[in-house]
This record gives structure tokens, C-alpha cells and sequence, in this order.
């Protein structure tokens, strides 16, 4: 049996992450020296759908899902293979599980996915399926999900939720790096990693109601219910705060890790 892989979630940024200086694209590369899993579930906020859903595909492609950005951006590929048996796998888990899960067999890999996978394992040598999200339905949904899922960290498979601490792109502001984040945002990263740190798993699925301005910080919900997909995953629900920056000064790139 393979060595217990790490449940993670990561904050993925702007599609310009890999290619501009940061802290947390220094950090992201790291992290990919840290862990060297079989195989990736990445749970992406990227790819909506009503109930979830895997991607099957043998060899996905790069999906380019953004617009008004620089054009060698969408020149770039990501070209790890998929893993259609893992994805059948998590597909009997979840379908096991009383979710009505289907498989995708081939839609590709989003910015999400490929924007820290770019970083964490720049030689794409491991094999990725992706996992949607359902953002009509709650956290507690998204909480289940990774329960349904912990044992394939058993077998040495990364779960990678990939969405963003915060994420109020309306919002956003020129500022340098290490300049103090806007209140509401600060307030509610703080908030966030005392949660994690204090496995208040409670809290963290309520988070509309239990964090400071909580619908300011995630005006949809997409990019925070990855989250609870990687709590759900874990064996220890006291999490680690692995990372913490901001960019634009709302947008925070956290990351955390649970054992």
C-alpha cells in the first residue's frame, strides 16, 4: 500500500501566477518538492455542476477559462495524463456514498487545476481527475464528499481542493506585496485559519453565517467549497496553515494541509 497522501487546499490565484513573482508561487513549487503522490483528485473551483462529476478522459486537455489576459496564456498546456480507473473509483465511492455522481469522459483540465499543478509539478509526470463542484448546493454537501473520499489518501492520491481563502473579484485594488490586506478581508482570513487550525469543522461549514462578512468575502460560493471538500478528507480535522499572503488586497492565497 502506498504511503497516506496529504488532503490540501490551495488558494490558485490569477491564471499569471506561474509566469510573476510571488511568495505563494514560491511556495506552491515547494509544496510540490514536499509531496510526491501516486496520483491527484483535484477538486477545482472551476468546473460547476449540478451534481458531481469526474473527469475520465485518458489524456484531458488544457482548458483555457479566462479571458483579456496575455496571449502566450493561452498557448500554455498542462499535459499530465488522466487516471480513468482512479476516476472510476471515486465515482463507486461517491455514487456508494448516496451521491448522484457521474463521469466526465472528456473535459479537460481548467485554470484551477493546471494553475498549481503548473507550479507544484512543472514535469505533469502525475496522473490528475478532476471533481467538481456543486455551489447550489452547501458546504455540508461538499464536507460529505470528501468523507466519501478519504480512503483513496490511503492509496497514495493527493487530494488537491484548489478555490480561493477569498475571493471578491469586484473588489480588487492595486497593492504590493506584503502591503496589509482591505478589513474585510483580513478579518476574515483570520478568522479562517483559526477555524482550520482548531479542526471547528462546525464553523467552517457555516461559514455564511459563522465568519465575518462572509458573502462580502465570497460573493458566490464556488471558490470556498473546495474547502470543506478537503476537511471532509481528513483524518484529523486540526488543519495547518501552511501558507498566507494577499494579492490585490482582497485576495487572500492561504493554504492549509490536514493529516
Amino acid at each position: 500500500m502506498s504511503a497516506r497522501a496529504p488532503s490540501l487546499f490551495v488558494s490558485h490565484g490569477s491564471p499569471m501566477m506561474p509566469f510573476e513573482p510571488s511568495r505563494v508561487r514560491e511556495f506552491l513549487r515547494a509544496l510540490g518538492v514536499e509531496y510526491r503522490p501516486r496520483a491527484i483528485l483535484c477538486v477545482s473551483a472551476h468546473w460547476e455542476t449540478g451534481d458531481p462529476m469526474l473527469g475520465g478522459a485518458s489524456w484531458p486537455p488544457t482548458i483555457h477559462d479566462f479571458y483579456n489576459f496575455p496571449p502566450m496564456l493561452y498557448e500554455q498546456r498542462y499535459p499530465a495524463a488522466g487516471d480513468p480507473a482512479l476516476a472510476a473509483q471515486a465515482l463507486a465511492l461517491l455514487n456508494g456514498a448516496g451521491f448522484m455522481a457521474a463521469m466526465d469522459g472528456e473535459r479537460g483540465f481548467d485554470h484551477g487545476a493546471w494553475v498549481p499543478l503548473m507550479l507544484m509539478y512543472p514535469e505533469a509526470d502525475i496522473p490528475v481527475v478532476q471533481l467538481s463542484v456543486q455551489p447550489m448546493r452547501d458546504a455540508g454537501h461538499h464536507l460529505r464528499l470528501g468523507r466519501a473520499l478519504r480512503g483513496l489518501r490511503d492509496e497514495g492520491v493527493l487530494i488537491l481542493a484548489s478555490g480561493g481563502a477569498t475571493h471578491n473579484l469586484a473588489d480588487l485594488r492595486q497593492s504590493s506585496e506584503g502591503e496589509p490586506p482591505v478589513a474585510y478581508a483580513g478579518d476574515f482570513d483570520d478568522w479562517l485559519c483559526a477555524a482550520v487550525t482548531t479542526g471547528d469543522e462546525a464553523a467552517l461549514v457555516a461559514y455564511l453565517e459563522a465568519a465575518p462578512e462572509a458573502r462580502r468575502n465570497h460573493p458566490t460560493p464556488e471558490h470556498y467549497l473546495p474547502l470543506p471538500v478537503a476537511l471532509g478528507a481528513a483524518y484529523d480535522p486540526n488543519g495547518r496553515v501552511l501558507h498566507r499572503s494577499f494579492g490585490f488586497g482582497t485576495l487572500s492565497m492561504s493554504a492549509f494541509a490536514w493529516d
